[in-house]
């Protein structure tokens, strides 16, 4: 759950910390006050879409953060922290964000910097706000189906997993088999282009290792005048003229007399031993290089034409010798393919159709799956809308069959009412009111608040639209979601405020020609208070301030009552 929410620089918000707690609470004040900014504010941390305007008047940036308890271990944000590498201390999670003047955002985890994705993926399974024009949802007929494979997530996210996998599949090989078939005038001018590029580099016979021999054989031809002035040098000094391998014989004779007489000599001795006879084959090596070598200047342009031909070939295949030899085998195969066009097309047009066969398999257990929840969840619906005065209404959750495939199977799903006696079902979003939306909302809210793994759900102003005993019901309704999940709502029904478990009042006041919002936990006389000036207005007379505490004390036999059942 939500624990503490510091807010500053957002909106007319200066600094403000505020402590929540378990069950529900409900959050009033006059329009204009601050209600919605703080729900922004927790929508903001939970990775909604930033924008400098948030900013505070005469501020750089505006700061958030959320402390989140978590007490599941299994709780849904617990693996995918755990990938990222943040870990859950003292089963808390904090969520914070900086939102700069150009818009831009700072995120961090646990004090870990993160991008927004994950801070709106963890988020998402931390937050759930419902505000009055979420019902757009229900408006939408595309997210029907969505809603109704939520409910049914038990028993069909196992088929549903399948047949994505293999839709996906399906999709990936018909759009190659069409890039095929429609690429005709491409595929013979890669045709061309392939044979040719196959014959130029085979043609060139390349060798792994042989570009390295050639540069070392270019650079010995390329100084061979110097190679063959100083090898003689080197040679003279040793065995020639100057002598140098005789003196250092003589030296190791006189060595060698001395050597059995006074120890001391015969390591040094050793020492000039082994570089005689090592110079000596030095001598030897440099001899047998010299009769050998010779100036080909013909072999030096043919090292200088095969280099060419290496360096032509890496330009235009790959940077390495592996890399053309590699990119070879890959031309190789796409022109075999290209060369078969016809029959590969047949090939996998034969597996698209297995892929078919398939995709109709798993799209008849998803339907049969839907259908079977569909009814589950259209009696669940009618329960929860009876609780709420929709009595008469009936709910039914209608299946069309699509022509063609697409992600979630062959269903379009809408969901159909009826809310007088007499009507036939209608598609909701042509014949549902606002206030009809938010109850239908509310219930499956109801219905989903056991299973749905947020920490914190949050409802703005859902209840705009009812009054009376709806109003009531509501009321009720919204405090049995709240035994299952922490609840936080914004409301103008004193019913539903008087349900609260903690009451917040948010004021706007004015100092040094600023705007400042508060919020304080009242006490019990203060929301009497509160609850009476929700009824009658900025007027408190004893009658409605009596009226008030009536519905305070109304709201906790009933809350009682709730928990009784529950």
């Amino acid at each position: 759950m939500l624990r503490e929410l510091n807010i500053r620089n957002f909106a007319i918000i200066d600094d403000l910390t505020v402590s929540f707690f378990e069950g529900l609470t409900v959050l009033t004040g006059e329009t204009g006050a601050g209600k919605s900014i703080i729900i922004d504010a927790v929508h903001q941390l939970a990775g909604g879409r930033a924008s400098h305007e948030f900013i505070r008047h005469g501020a750089r940036k505006a700061e958030l953060s959320g402390l989140f308890q978590i007490t599941n271990n299994h709780h849904a944000i617990c693996e995918k922290l755990q990938d990222v590498g943040i870990e859950i201390e003292e089963d808390s999670v904090i969520l914070q964000r900086e939102i700069s003047e150009k818009g831009k955002s700072i995120c961090r985890i646990n004090g870990k910097l993160v991008p927004l994705s994950i801070l709106r993926e963890i988020g998402s399974k931390l937050v759930d706000i419902h505000g009055q024009h979420e019902n757009q949802e229900l408006m939408d007929e595309k997210q029907h189906i969505h809603l109704l494979d939520y409910f049914a997530s038990n028993d069909i996210s196992s088929i549903k997993d399948k047949y994505t996998k293999s839709y996906h599949d399906y999709r990936n090989l018909y759009k190659e088999i069409v890039q095929l078939s429609n690429d005709e005038k491409r595929s013979i001018q890669k045709i061309d282009l392939y044979q040719f590029q196959i014959k130029e580099i085979e043609e060139a016979k390349l060798k792994i290792g042989e570009e390295d021999e050639l540069l070392d054989e270019r650079r010995r031809l390329s100084n061979f005048h110097k190679i063959f002035e100083r090898a003689n040098i080197a040679y003279d000094a040793i065995s020639g003229e100057m002598n140098g391998l005789d003196l250092i014989g003589k030296s190791m004779g006189a060595l060698d007399d001395i050597a059995e007489i006074d120890v001391q000599f015969k390591e040094i001795h050793e020492i000039v031993a082994s570089s005689f006879y090592s110079l000596q084959d030095a001598s030897y090596q440099i001899k047998s290089i010299l009769d050998d070598l010779e100036f080909n200047p013909e072999r030096l342009n043919e090292v200088e034409h095969r280099l060419t031909q290496y360096q032509t070939l890496k330009r235009k295949y790959g940077s390495t010798v592996e890399e053309i030899l590699t990119y070879l085998e890959k031309i190789k195969e796409e022109l075999d393919q290209l060369v078969n066009r016809d029959e590969n097309i047949r090939l996998l047009e034969q597996k698209l159709h297995n892929l078919e066969q398939e995709l109709e398999e798993y799209a008849l257990q998803l339907t049969a799956v839907r259908k079977t929840s569909a009814g589950k969840l259209s009696e669940a619906i009618m329960e929860q809308l009876r609780d709420l005065h929709m009595e008469k209404a009936k709910f039914i959750v209608n299946f069309d069959t699509l022509k063609q495939f697409d992600v979630n199977g062959k269903d379009q799903i809408t969901f159909y009412i009826s809310t007088n006696v007499g009507e036939p079902p209608k598609s909701l979003p042509k014949i549902a009111s606002g206030g009809e939306l938010s109850r239908i909302m509310l219930a499956l809210k109801t219905i989903f608040s056991s299973t749905e793994g947020v920490t914190s759900i949050i409802f703005d102003e859902v209840d705009t639209g009812v009054s009376g005993r709806v109003a009531q019901a509501i009321a009720e309704k919204i405090s049995a979601v709240s035994y299952h999940s922490q609840v936080l709502c914004i409301t103008h029904l004193p019913q539903v405020a008087a349900m609260a478990d903690q009451h917040y009042l948010i004021r706007k006041e004015v100092e040094d020609n600023r705007t400042f919002t508060t919020v304080s936990n009242i006490t019990i006389e203060e929301r009497a208070e509160e609850i009476s000036r929700m009824m009658s207005g900025a007027e408190i007379t004893d009658l409605t301030l009596q009226h008030a505490k009536e519905l305070l004390n109304l709201a906790d036999e009933r809350k009682k009552e709730t928990k009784v059942k529950i």
